[in-house]
This record gives structure tokens, sequence and C-alpha cells, in this order.
């Protein structure tokens, strides 16, 4: 099917097609599903291969779902990771799940989109209904998941509440009657256990698609704010610009691929021929595509300034004190929001990542004089005016 072609592409595993084309021949208006983690409710290219994939069953007519797990969020899913990880409070679940809709109506169409939490359905479960649900799976199947079995396995510590976030995800697709779940790879068990559970439920059960996780800037781990290696779809466009110029090369075609609408073998091609043309290209495309064509030009003249060493026009300016002339530099950067901690601007500037007026400065005692204009500069993109 010719609307399927850009999903099959870049899907790893549907399960099954021929379940999905017989969907899809329904003539029915499809209830599609996302899950969504509210402890990282800041998006980045990386959630955008899949939220990419919905807009393109949405322009079929279907709905989106977009579930809030702030419900499972009380459990912390540990995939992936080798230990629990952190629950999060009801309250603050809820609190890091509202910033979401402005994020994804960037890429889905607001009219297709419903986001709901799991509260709504999981909150009123008895103890009854939760036996049930867990009476559904067995221990055994459980413990195929990867990162269940590698803890067991070694003795480290795995909860029986753990083993419920599967069962309640899966819980969800039947609460929703969903007909479709889409998701990363590192949630395909968790997808299929929502697929099983209908089966038990007397429901049809779900499509599953499961798409690669985006590589981050360092080309090795997966994107994540935690890890720093992230394109943030709400920054700005100078920072998303100078962000796409650092992709690894040998990476850069997966961004294509997974996050552009643009001919593959032209990229490609480009990727071959220049790859410094096939960053900036990259760099245009995905600033048109979250802020629109008429911030490339300024994106583009800051970074090409940024990179010969020099200082951009458009230096935000910050007035530190009306009465001091001078003051510590770690404070300075605390101050401005560069450091987090005065521990963490001292390793700033013992890393050498610290310019004083275009100086490198490596002492952490070391003062600005602020009777004067100063700019300091943070690695190659972050610059402040202060006095």
């Amino acid at each position: 099917m010719n609307e399927l072609q850009s999903i099959r592409r870049k899907a790893v595993q549907i399960i099954s097609e021929e379940d999905l084309e017989k969907k899809l021949k329904s003539g029915k208006k499809l209830t599609i599903k996302l899950g969504a983690d509210p402890s990282r409710p800041d998006l980045h290219l990386g959630h955008t291969v899949v939220l990419r994939a919905l807009r393109e069953f949405q322009d079929m007519g279907h709905e989106v779902v977009f579930i809030i797990g702030d419900y499972t969020a009380m459990i912390g899913d540990p995939s992936g990771k080798s230990k629990t990880r952190p629950a999060l409070s009801y309250e603050q679940a809820h609190s890091a799940g509202e910033s979401y809709f402005k994020q994804v109506t960037k890429i889905l169409d607001p009219e297709k989109t419903r986001i709901t939490f799991n509260s709504e359905w999981l909150s009123k479960l008895n103890l009854k209904d939760v036996l049930e649900l867990a009476s559904k799976y067995t221990v055994a199947r459980m413990l195929e998941r990867d990162d269940f079995k590698n803890r067991y396995e070694n003795n480290l510590p795995l909860s029986m509440h753990e083993m419920f976030y599967p069962l309640m995800q899966g819980y969800d697709s039947v609460a929703l009657h969903a007909d479709i779940e889409i998701g990363g790879t590192d949630q395909t068990f968790n997808l299929l256990v929502g697929r099983e559970l209908q089966r038990n439920y007397d429901q049809e059960p779900q499509v599953v698609i499961t798409f690669p996780l985006l590589v981050g800037l360092d080309g090795k781990e997966k994107m994540s704010k935690s890890l720093g290696n992230y394109i943030g779809i709400d920054e700005a466009p100078e920072s998303m610009y100078e962000k796409a110029m650092k992709i690894q090369d040998d990476t850069l075609f997966d961004f294509f691929k997974l996050t552009t609408d643009l001919d593959l073998a032209e990229a490609q091609k480009l990727i071959n021929d220049d790859i410094i043309e096939a960053h900036r290209l990259y760099a245009r495309t995905i600033v048109t595509m979250y802020h629109g064509e008429e911030f490339v030009k300024t994106a583009e003249e800051r970074y090409a300034q940024v990179a010969k060493g020099g200082v951009p026009e458009d230096v935000k300016e910050v007035v530190l004190s009306s009465e001091a002339t001078e003051m510590k530099l770690v404070d300075v950067l605390v101050k401005v929001g560069f450091a987090n901690s005065k521990g963490e601007a001292k390793r700033m500037i013992q890393g050498n990542g610290v310019k004083v007026n275009s100086e490198t400065v490596s002492d952490i005692n070391a003062d600005v004089n602020l009777s004067a204009e100063a700019i300091i500069q943070f690695g190659k993109n972050k610059f402040v005016k202060v006095k």
C-alpha cells in the first residue's frame, strides 16, 4: 500500500503486517496509541521518529491517543535499565505531563489528537481487578523481558511491583480498545503484552509497530536529555542549527531517514559527495520544520560567526550588580545560568571550557571585571554579556 511505504521503510517490526492491512481496509477510524513517560516532558528529535509515524496515520483519517503514564510513573519503568527507576508521585507525574500537548502538536494534528492520563482507568481498578489482571500473564513470560531476566540472573533487586508495569501499560490498550500501538524498540515487550492482554479480554489484538531509537550527537548512546546528546524540538533555531552540524558523519543518514521527508537517495549522494553541505542541508531542514524558513538565514550566519571563533551579535545581556566592580567567575557562571552550582562552575573552568572576552580562563579563583562589559562564553554556543 503506497500510503504505508514511509512507515514501512522506517519501522523495525510490524506485528503483524497482515493484521495492519486488514484493519486499514476495514474502513474503520482506527485508534492509534502512544504512551509517554511524564518524567521526561521535554521532547527531542528522538521522540519525533514515532510522532511523525503517528502523523501519517492521522493524515489517513485515524485518531491518535497520546497517553501520559501518570499512574504507571508511580512504579517507574526500568526498560533498558539495570536497576529500578525512581517512581514519581501522582502530583509530579501530572505536573510534568501538562507540557506535552504544546510540543506534540508541532507534529501531530491537534484536531485528531486526544491526550489522556492512564490514571483515568487504572486508579479505578480494585484488588479483584488487579488480581484478575495479574492472572493473565505468567512469571515465566514476564522474565522473558531482557532487563528483568538479567537482574534476576545476576541477583539484582527486582521488585514484584515492577512486573506490574508491563501489565498496566498493556491494560491501557484494553481500556482504549487500541487498534495499533507504536513505540521504540525498547518498548517491544510492553507493547506485545498489550496485544496479548487484549486477546485475554476478548478484544481484537492491536498491531504493534516499533521504530529504531535515534542515536544522539555522540554517535553512541540513544538520544537523551540526561546524556546531553539531544536536539530539542523547542530549542532556539540557532541552537538547533549548531547542534545539527555536530551530528556524527556516520549517523547523519539515519537522521535524514528517521526525522525528515527528504529524498534519501539524494541525501546519501550529498553525504558521499560533500559531508559538510549535507550537514548544512539537514540543519536548514530541521530549523525550517520546527521554526520556519525565515529563521534559517540568521541561524546560519550565527553558526558561521561562532565557528570562526567570533562572538555573535545577539548576545543576551545580564546586569549582575549595581555596586560591585568585580565578581568571582564561578559566581558569574552560576548567576547567568551556565552552571547549577559553584562545583559545576569550577569543573567547567578546569576543563578549559570557559572564556572571558575570548580568552580561555583556567584559574578557578579568577575574577571578572564588571566595571566594563565582559563577554562570558561556555563551549562554542553559549554566550552572555555581563556588567
